[in-house]
């Protein structure tokens, strides 16, 4: 099987060219990654890096120009919308809806890849959708408007409805976007908890590095829509990266008890 053929991993891509209908230069060249089953990896990487950009191929929101996306150890091309969705659930940054929906009838609609044509909501459907408010402490907010909540609010909430999928792979697209600190955590926290109780595979864009560094257990770093450097975070955040990718003088030093590493930013690399 030719290179660009082979499917290891969970999910990733191969030889990967993406790019906007709008923009005549592409996003992405030539990028190729594997997420393992059971991973947890942060994409990270400066302002217009690519970093969006791969979790919209990866999430077959965005067509590639050339390259393979796969997903369990398929061309994600050949499934069906259908069963992508049963697999895989995509959170994208500032998500919006049309009409005005109360947020339980939100998180409901995470079951529609499990559907019949009727729609017609199963016991299971029920169980889902009640797990997945649970999970991100909802309870309270589900006979409210979307609209009527706030930035916080609204994005535990479509986080819950990505977690009625039931999907093996959860994309994430800066998750704690419009979150106070504790509420950050608290996303993180239970996102981190999914993986390691339900095996979910997770990967997130994030630009906070130490949070990418205290919840990833793998770092992908981009620049110029290309894969800089790729592994543990001890590995990845160097002070060198920082300087050649971030543009930053920083010093990283051990963390406190569980936190791996800490990322303190000195100065600005001077032109």
């Amino acid at each position: 099987m030719p290179d660009a053929e082979r499917t290891p991993g969970k999910l990733g891509a191969r030889d990967l060219h993406a790019g906007y209908p709008t923009e005549r230069e592409l996003v992405l060249e030539a990028l190729s990654l594997d997420v393992g089953d059971g991973e947890i990896v942060a994409l990270v990487g400066p302002n217009g890096s690519g970093k969006s950009t791969l979790l919209r191929a990866l999430g077959r929101v965005l067509k590639p120009k050339t390259g393979v996306v796969y997903l369990d150890g398929r061309i994600m091309r050949e499934w069906p919308t259908r069963e992508v969705a049963r697999r895989l659930a995509l959170l994208p940054q500032g998500p919006t809806l049309a009409n005005d929906m109360t947020v339980a009838e939100l998180v409901a609609m995470g079951r529609s890849p499990h559907q019949g044509i009727l729609g017609i909501p199963t016991k299971a459907d029920e169980e889902a959708v009640q797990q997945a408010i649970r999970d991100t402490s909802i309870e309270a907010l589900t006979g409210r408007k979307v609209s009527a909540l706030s930035g916080g609010e609204r994005q535990r909430v479509w986080l819950a409805m990505a977690l009625a999928q039931q999907p093996h792979v959860l994309l994430l697209d800066e998750p704690t976007t419009f979150l106070d600190l504790s509420h950050q955590l608290e996303v993180l926290d239970l996102v981190r908890d999914l993986n390691r109780q339900r095996g979910l595979t997770v990967v997130m864009v994030l630009h906070d590095l130490n949070q990418a560094a205290r919840y990833a257990n793998r770092m992908v770093v981009l620049q110029r829509g290309r894969v800089f450097s790729d592994g543990p975070p001890a590995e990845v955040l160097t002070p060198e990266t920082l300087r050649v990718v971030f543009g930053v003088v920083a010093q990283v030093m051990a963390g406190p008890e569980g936190v791996g590493l800490v990322v303190v930013p000195v100065g600005r690399v001077e032109p």
